[in-house]
């Protein structure tokens, strides 16, 4: 079963079960998918599992930052309704690696490509982040990746 699949069925069962909440937040990510479909002109055969993985990521970013804005303007309650679709939404993401996994693959990737000085940064995290696509957070790598080329 295709991983839009699931969600599909998970939204079923949402509604069966009367979890509005859930039901709503897997409405929302079913039509995010769809219209990545039509903008990639992919409504026939569809996205495939990564494609929706990336859907789901962009999801959770603009949720986290509407998250840090909201609790900025003393609105705890939007705040906690978007960390809930997060909360949802990580249900369809890969689980993420630990901080000593993705220090082991920044590592090898550095000395892979022989980046030996700060000024070479972006030279490193291209191929990084392609490796930890959708498995540790951005921040996180590049902090590590800093601290290797000091």
């Amino acid at each position: 079963m295709s991983l839009k699949e699931t969600i599909l069925s998970d939204m079923k069962q949402a509604m069966k079960d009367g979890d509005s909440e859930k039901r709503d937040t897997l409405r929302m990510l079913d039509s995010m998918i769809k219209n990545v479909e039509i903008e990639k002109k992919k409504k026939e055969e569809g996205l495939t599992d990564q494609e929706v993985q990336d859907v789901i990521a962009k999801g959770v970013k603009q949720r986290k930052d509407s998250v840090t804005q909201y609790e900025a303007g003393g609105r705890a309650e939007l705040a906690e309704k978007e960390k809930k679709e997060i909360e949802i939404f990580a249900v369809y993401m890969p689980q993420p690696l630990s901080e000593e996994k993705v220090c082991e693959i920044v590592k090898a990737t550095i000395s892979e490509l022989g980046v030996s000085s700060k000024e070479e940064i972006g030279k490193a995290m291209g191929p990084i982040m392609g490796k930890l696509k959708g498995q540790a957070d951005g921040n996180l790598v590049r902090k590590i990746v800093e601290e290797e080329l000091q």
